[in-house]
């Protein structure tokens, strides 16, 4: 096994140990003095465009039907990509596996997890994980702290049930999560969860650029705006309004009366999320993902902060677009923060009568 450590990385980044939360490298870096007289090198663009860096919502591993610990063998790959945030307008971002958020890792308590950590050859900076769920240093960081073209393993027990987030933690780690290095990894139960119909996966975080939302061509990060945490946008799965109709199609599509858990993490790295389903409530609601304590019920508006989760479940039993949102509303309108569900079946006057006979 591979072992780099961080004084190694530092020494690769050009940087002293003094200086840990400064900048990270990029292959040919052009420089912008920072509010604290270090120099941050600019983000560097690729010239080739992948069609998407969106998780698909219901792309998750299904619950764990088995009674006894196993061992789990987990694949990241920290992948440097360009996509569209929106039409015309790209951005390079820093992704595990080519998506954001990263891959859902589902786990049972007691599981132990062999995780191989590779950093491309073609990257341009330095590395890691941690993963909230590890109980041992830095979460795994130091452990996993990898150059372009290394390898690094790590072993661990999942000792405690939750939902929690997963994140690159290099010196530049806010510039990297921003960028979209933000995960969960679900720690089920030994009595597993309670059953639902669908399971959907959605993360949040700002996006810092040195251009206005809309603003056609590349967008490169901006330092600046994120001290001052003042983001270009704010994102749910990476993409301007990816999962609803005018994106790639709506998160998820089920019947009226089915119930819908969503698994959330706020990846940042600065502004807390208000967690709000418009047209309903948060049914069932774990705070902070914790499978430990009592749920909370007919939930309106959650507030998840950077670096934590939630576990919530919806249904309707009327059809139509259920917006799920930040509810802080210049977040939706203005910056591009929404998913949607959408529920198919009869229409129930009873309940809801969205064109009643006048009086």
């Amino acid at each position: 096994m591979l072992s780099t450590t961080r004084r190694r990385t530092l020494q690769w980044l050009g940087l002293g140990g003094a200086a840990s939360l400064a900048g990270c490298a990029t292959e040919a870096p052009t420089t912008a003095q920072s509010l604290d007289g270090a120099d941050e090198p600019t983000q560097q663009g690729s010239a080739d465009l992948v069609d998407q860096v969106a998780a698909d919502p219901t792309d998750i591993p299904g619950p764990i039907d088995r009674s006894e610990p196993a061992e789990v063998d987990v694949t990241l790959r920290p992948e440097e990509v360009t996509a569209e945030v929106e039409d015309g307008v790209t951005f390079t971002y820093t992704t595990y596996n080519g998506q954001v958020p990263g891959p859902l890792v589902r786990v049972r308590q007691g599981d132990t997890v062999n995780l191989t950590f590779e950093n491309p050859e073609e990257n341009t900076m330095p590395h890691n994980v941690d993963f909230h769920a590890v109980a041992g240093p830095g979460g795994g960081a130091e452990a996993t702290m990898t150059n372009p073209g290394e390898t690094a393993h790590l072993r661990f027990k999942a000792t405690y049930p939750g939902a929690y987030i997963y994140h690159c933690a290099v010196p530049n780690m806010d510039m990297h999560i921003s960028a979209g290095m933000f995960g969960l990894i679900l720690v089920e139960p030994p009595e597993g969860l309670p059953e639902v119909d669908h399971e959907i996966y959605l993360g949040q975080h700002e996006l810092y650029t040195d251009k206005d939302a809309g603003e056609e061509g590349q967008h490169t990060f901006d330092y600046e705006a994120m001290r001052n945490e003042d983001p270009t946008y704010v994102l749910m799965n990476g993409e301007k309004y990816a999962w609803t109709p005018n994106g790639r199609g709506p998160a998820a599509t089920v019947g009226t009366g089915e119930t819908v858990r969503v698994y959330f993490v706020d990846g940042g790295p600065n502004l807390s999320s208000s967690f709000h389903p418009i047209g309903s409530v948060w049914e069932t609601l774990y705070p902070e993902g914790s499978l430990t304590t009592e749920p909370q019920t007919h939930i309106q508006t959650r507030q998840v902060p950077p670096g934590s989760t939630t576990i919530a479940t919806m249904s309707s039993p009327v059809p139509g677009d259920f917006k799920l949102v930040d509810h802080s509303l210049s977040r939706v309108v203005r910056k591009g923060c929404m998913a949607v569900v959408r529920a198919e079946g009869p229409e129930d006057p009873e309940i809801f009568d969205p064109d009643p006979d006048p009086q």
